[in-house]
C-alpha cells in the first residue's frame, strides 16, 4: 500500500477503504509519512469530502493511534466539547460547574485551531499549571476534586495532536469529516460515558449554516452512540463573539468572574444551560432542576473553590484564580471607537478571531509564540447602539505593538452599522439526541 496512491483515490473522489484510512493514521503517527503527504490528503478529504462510513473508520484509526483511558475515576463521566469559537471560554465554568455537583469531568482539551482559541492555551495562561499530566496523575486529580482539565499527550490519540496542528497551518480546519473524527476520536479514548457537543454556526464558527452545523451534530451524535455512549449535542450561535473577552488571559479572568456570578449575560447563560443538560445526561434530573442546581453551585462559591483546587493540584497557583488581578497585563492597548453612530448590525466574527491571532493570541505557524496577554474586550456588540465616537473595544498586546493599528483597522472592517437594530437570533439554536 502507498500513500501516493491513497491520495490519488481521494483526490479523483474515490472512498478510502477502512484498511487505507488505518495505514495512513497509523503512518503518520509513527512518523514515517511525512507532513507534505499528511497535509496533501487533508486537502483531498477538504475538497471531496468522507462519506459516513469512511468519517467512522477516520474516527475509530484516530481513537486506536494511542492510549484509552480505562481507569476507575471513582464515578459517572461526562465531558463538554465545543466545535470552536470566538471567545469560547466555556469549559473553564461548566468543567468546574458539574464536578461540584457530583459528577466527574476528566478533560482532554485541544490548542488553538484557526481563528478560534483553544482551551489549553487560557489554561497555560495561568501561572504554573500543568496540562502534560500523565495518565496516573491525570486520573488523580479527578479522583481528588472532580475535574481536571489537561492537553493531549502523546498517549491519548496522538495522531489527532499532529492532524490537529497540521490542519491548523494548512487552511483544511473546516472539514466536516475531519472536525468529526478529530472531536469524536479524542472523545472515545477519553472513554467517557456521557458527552455533551457545543456545536457553534455562524461567522466565527466552522460551519456558516444551520443546516450544516446540524449536519455535523447529527454525525457526531451518530459515531457516539454507535461507540456506546450517551451524546446530546447543542447548536449555539457564533454570529458573534461568547462574552466580551477574546484572548487566553483575558478569558481566564471572564471566565473566573462568571464562576463569582458575574460574568456577560451571553456567556453565563451558555455556561448554566451546557452544565444543565451534563448534569441531565448523568440522571441528575431534569434539565431544569439541573440547572437550579448549576445556579446554586455558581451562588455557593463550590464551583470557583472546584476550579481553583484543580488550579492548585496540577501546579498552578490558586491565589490567580481568587485574586485574577494577578494575571499579567499586556504593554500595549489601543482603543477602537466607533466612526459613525448606528446599531451594530452585523460583525464578521471569524475576522474578529483573526485580530485577536494578529495581536498575539494564537498561532499562525506551528512554531509561533503565544502571547498569553494579547486579544481584546469588547465594549459594544451586536444589536447595540453606538454613537460616533463611542468605544467598541479595546486591544491588547504585549509581543506585537507594531501589529495594533492593522488590527484595529481589521475590527472596523468587520463591523457593520445601520440605523436599525437586527433582529435578535437565539443563543441555543437546537437540541439533537
Amino acid at each position: 500500500m502507498r500513500m501516493y496512491d491513497i491520495i490519488k483515490n481521494k483526490r479523483d473522489g474515490g472512498k478510502l477503504s477502512p484498511e487505507e484510512i488505518k495505514f495512513f493514521v497509523e503512518g503518520y503517527t509513527a512518523g514515517d509519512i511525512p507532513d507534505y503527504q499528511a497535509a496533501a490528503l487533508c486537502m483531498a478529504i477538504f475538497y471531496k469530502g468522507m462519506d459516513a462510513d469512511e468519517t467512522t473508520a477516520l474516527t475509530l484509526a484516530i481513537r486506536d493511534s494511542g492510549d484509552t483511558l480505562n481507569m476507575d475515576f471513582g464515578g459517572l463521566r461526562v465531558d463538554k466539547h465545543s466545535t470552536g469559537g470566538v471567545g469560547d471560554k466555556t469549559s473553564m465554568v461548566v468543567a468546574p460547574i458539574a464536578a461540584s455537583c457530583g459528577i466527574k469531568v476528566a478533560k482532554i482539551s485541544g490548542r488553538g485551531l484557526g481563528h478560534t482559541g483553544g482551551t489549553v492555551y487560557k489554561l497555560e495562561a495561568i501561572e504554573g499549571y500543568r496540562t502534560d499530566l500523565s495518565a496516573e496523575e491525570f486520573a488523580d486529580v479527578v479522583r481528588k476534586v472532580g475535574v481536571s482539565m489537561i492537553g493531549q499527550s502523546g498517549d491519548f490519540a496522538p495522531a489527532d495532536k499532529k492532524l490537529y496542528a497540521l490542519r491548523d497551518v494548512t487552511a483544511t480546519v473546516d472539514s466536516m469529516p475531519l472536525i468529526v473524527s478529530s472531536i469524536m476520536g479524542k472523545k472515545l479514548a477519553a472513554n467517557d460515558d456521557c458527552i455533551v457537543l457545543d456545536v457553534k454556526v455562524g461567522s466565527g464558527s466552522f460551519m456558516k449554516t444551520q443546516k450544516d452545523a446540524e449536519e455535523l451534530a447529527r454525525r457526531m451524535v451518530s459515531v457516539g452512540h454507535n461507540a456506546g455512549k450517551k451524546v446530546r449535542a447543542l447548536i449555539t450561535n457564533m454570529d458573534r463573539p461568547l462574552g466580551l473577552a477574546v484572548g487566553n488571559s483575558l478569558e481566564v479572568c471572564e471566565a473566573i468572574e462568571t464562576l463569582k456570578g458575574g460574568g456577560p449575560e451571553d456567556f453565563r447563560t451558555l455556561c448554566l444551560e451546557l452544565s444543565a443538560h451534563m448534569l441531565c445526561l448523568a440522571e441528575k434530573g431534569s434539565v431544569d432542576e439541573c440547572r437550579k442546581m448549576a445556579e446554586e453551585a455558581i451562588s455557593s462559591g463550590r464551583a470557583l473553590d472546584t476550579f481553583a483546587k484543580m488550579v492548585e493540584l496540577q501546579g498552578g497557583d490558586p491565589r490567580w484564580i481568587y485574586e485574577p488581578e494577578r494575571f499579567p497585563k499586556a504593554k500595549y492597548s489601543l482603543e477602537v471607537h466607533a466612526p459613525e453612530k448606528g446599531y451594530i448590525f452585523r460583525v464578521d466574527t471569524e475576522k474578529y478571531g483573526e485580530v485577536s491571532l494578529l495581536l498575539g493570541a494564537g498561532r499562525s505557524t506551528k512554531e509561533d509564540k503565544i502571547d498569553n496577554t494579547a486579544g481584546f474586550v469588547l465594549a459594544k456588540k451586536t444589536g447595540e447602539m453606538a454613537l460616533k465616537g463611542d468605544l467598541i473595544a479595546t486591544l491588547y498586546t504585549t509581543d506585537k505593538p507594531e501589529a495594533l493599528e492593522q488590527a484595529a483597522e481589521l475590527m472596523l472592517s468587520s463591523t457593520g452599522f445601520w440605523k436599525e437594530a437586527p433582529e435578535q437570533m437565539p443563543l441555543i439554536l437546537d437540541v439533537i439526541e
